[in-house]
């Protein structure tokens, strides 16, 4: 059995939480043509995605004029609003990585249209490109072998090559025993999916990301999120099919395994998706990328305004190219995106205005949910805190689950955060059960094997 090695990253980059302000990070990523993330201003992250439709060699002309004209309509509404600079980004649905010529193509689509568009306007932009991770298609997962992975690894390739300036993954190693160990709400083994298997695949991916970007010198290595995790937890909450304090403390947990690519030479900006960014950007000083109240067109959160508090691209997740009364919704929420970012902007441009403007975010979020409760920037500082005061995966991701876990009791006993009998009752099933773990990674490993066992591929996780 492999041990996880000892990370890194030993200090927080940014350890005062008046330091953990939107639009600033200690590691700016240049990337594209002109932009730079991180270095003072925030900039709007576009995603837009198809309608409802099939995706299939007769329809391939219909699916590439949906994203030329998606391109040229939030293009047009950047420029017309006068936006700093924007990142554009184009997440492939499964069969465009499948057939990653067909994801390389419409790469190439939509750095062509960025390109004209900077030649004509100047306006600083660049191309994130997200593959789908298709490695979960058998029972048990193959993760490092196989066709899925071949076919993953050549999509990421190709859209390197076809031009993408930051390369990304919502990897899922770990989630087919995550999934159920959730639904269950097992807290031993969404640990051991969160601590112990997802890392490892993540370190694992990483490291193949990272050399496919060192072969383009103009492709940033981007970064991960836990969204299969941490959001699938945040979704059945919203349809309380779980407790909110489970999927609060999955949250903090799951910035473990988000990290691990920054150690296999991730730069960021983190995914829009990964709410586990600002602890992200309190370990590493990379710019990130955050989601909430205008993402209300993907899905639902409590974390509307307080996910923007440090955040240095503000995305909308994703939208469909359908039509509104005002235009086309991809149009529309460049709209919504360009105005959010603006009024950051320009607080930011007043002395203090940054500050008083990150707490008023976070103030208005904080103590309503205990989702956003974790997501403060002083307990973004306890948890990331807590993730680099110990060692391997494990144990960070045991540190954090505690550290959020104090957070919420403290805030009940301070008569901040308003939580049901239940709520309160799994609170403290969650804390006893986080106690009863063992130290050992081994020992964990063990003890999961007859109920997990048979979900994964040891090999798929170097076990």
């Amino acid at each position: 059995m492999l041990a996880q090695r000892v990370s890194q990253f030993r200090a927080l980059e940014i350890p005062n939480e008046d330091r953990l302000l939107y639009g600033i990070s200690s590691h700016p990523v240049a990337c594209g043509l002109g932009l730079e993330i991180g270095a003072g201003t925030v900039f709007p992250e576009v995603n837009f995605t198809l309608p409802a439709m099939n995706i299939a060699p007769e329809t391939w002309h219909e699916v590439t004029a949906h994203y030329s004209e998606m391109a040229e309509q939030i293009l047009r509404r950047a420029v017309s609003l006068a936006v700093p600079g924007i990142v554009l980004e184009f997440e492939l649905l499964p069969p465009m990585t499948e057939r990653s010529e067909w994801g390389a193509e419409i790469t190439s689509l939509l750095k062509q249209r960025l390109s004209a568009c900077h030649e004509e306007h100047r306006l600083p932009c660049a191309l994130r490109v997200t593959p789908t991770d298709i490695r979960d298609q058998r029972k048990p997962p193959l993760m490092r072998a196989g066709e899925p992975w071949k076919r993953l690894r050549r999509s990421l390739d190709l859209c390197a090559r076809a031009g993408a300036d930051i390369l990304s993954i919502e990897s899922v190693g770990g989630k087919e025993v995550h999934d159920q160990a959730l639904i269950y709400g097992d807290v031993a083994g969404i640990v051991f999916a969160l601590g112990v298997l997802a890392p490892r695949d993540t370190s694992w991916l990483w490291s193949r990301i990272e050399e496919i970007c060192a072969s383009y010198p103009s492709v940033v290595c981007g970064a991960d999120s836990a969204c299969g995790f941490a959001n699938t937890a945040m979704q059945l909450a919203h349809q309380k099919m779980l407790p909110e304090v489970l999927a609060a403390v999955v949250r903090a947990m799951s910035a473990v395994r988000s990290l691990a690519a920054f150690e296999q030479g991730a730069q960021g900006p983190s995914k829009d998706c990964a709410y586990e960014g600002p602890v992200l950007k309190a370990i590493t000083g990379r710019p990130i990328s955050m989601e909430g109240k205008s993402a209300s067109c993907a899905h639902f959160s409590p974390l509307g305004n307080i996910a923007a508090a440090m955040c240095d691209l503000w995305s909308n997740e994703s939208v469909q190219n359908v039509r509104l009364l005002s235009g086309n919704a991809p149009e529309a929420f460049t709209e919504l995106l360009a105005y959010d970012c603006r009024l950051m902007n320009i607080a930011a441009a007043s002395e203090g205005g940054a500050l008083r403007m990150r707490d008023w975010m976070t103030a208005s979020d904080e103590w309503l949910s205990p989702q956003a409760a974790v997501l403060s920037p002083a307990a973004t500082i306890k948890i990331a805190t807590a993730i680099v005061g110990t060692d391997i995966p494990y144990h960070r991701t045991l540190a954090a689950g505690r550290a959020a876990v104090e957070i919420l009791k403290t805030g009940v006993a301070r008569e901040k955060l308003n939580l049901s009998r239940k709520e309160q009752q799994w609170l403290a099933r969650i804390d006893e059960a986080l106690d009863a773990l063992p130290d050992d990674e081994g020992a964990l490993i063990f003890q999961m094997e007859g109920q997990y066992g048979s979900l994964y591929d040891k090999a798929s996780y170097g076990l």
